[in-house]
């Protein structure tokens, strides 16, 4: 059986279009889950500034807003898409809703998850804005917990780009 990689997911835009993420190969990628009702709300701006910082570098930030945390993303992807818009100037791609948990679990996260556990080895997201990087070569190197700002992240990012 053939190895998956990040490159064999399909998703949904919040514009509800259909994107492989093979057009990302050779891209690094800080994957997060995104709300806008939480008290991490404010790090959009942060993932925009590291967005717009690194993008000539290759970076590319994709966000995938989820409303399983204290139903804190209650909008749906026109509203989601709008706040973010108004709100932080956000030009990175954001995604479609989905689960990072549970039985509904996107199949995407469901595979950073097995490559990157979280603390003591538990593969559950434990809240919005936990973040994930992936390498150019499509390797999951790291898993950020919501409490790790972009900017501190920004540090990791100048090392890898």
């Amino acid at each position: 059986m053939e190895r998956v990689s990040i490159y064999d997911f399909q998703v949904k835009t919040i514009k509800n279009e259909s994107v492989n993420l093979e057009q990302y190969r050779g891209k690094t990628l800080l994957i997060v889950n995104t709300a806008s009702k939480c008290g991490f709300t404010p790090q959009y701006a942060g993932l925009e500034d590291l967005h717009k910082k690194f993008t000539d570098r290759g970076l590319v930030v994709l966000g995938f807003p989820c409303n399983q945390f204290g139903q804190q993303e209650p909008g749906n992807e026109a509203e989601i898409a709008e706040f973010c818009s108004l709100n932080f100037s956000t030009t990175f791609p954001l995604f479609g809703k989905i689960d990072v948990n549970g039985p509904t679990t996107a199949p995407l996260y469901k595979y950073l998850k097995s490559e990157a556990p979280g603390l003591l080895g538990t593969e559950a997201v434990k809240w919005n804005f936990t973040k994930f990087l992936v390498d150019a070569t499509g390797k999951v190197q790291k898993r950020y917990a919501p409490t790790e700002t972009p900017e501190a992240i920004a540090k990791d990012l100048e090392t890898k780009l």
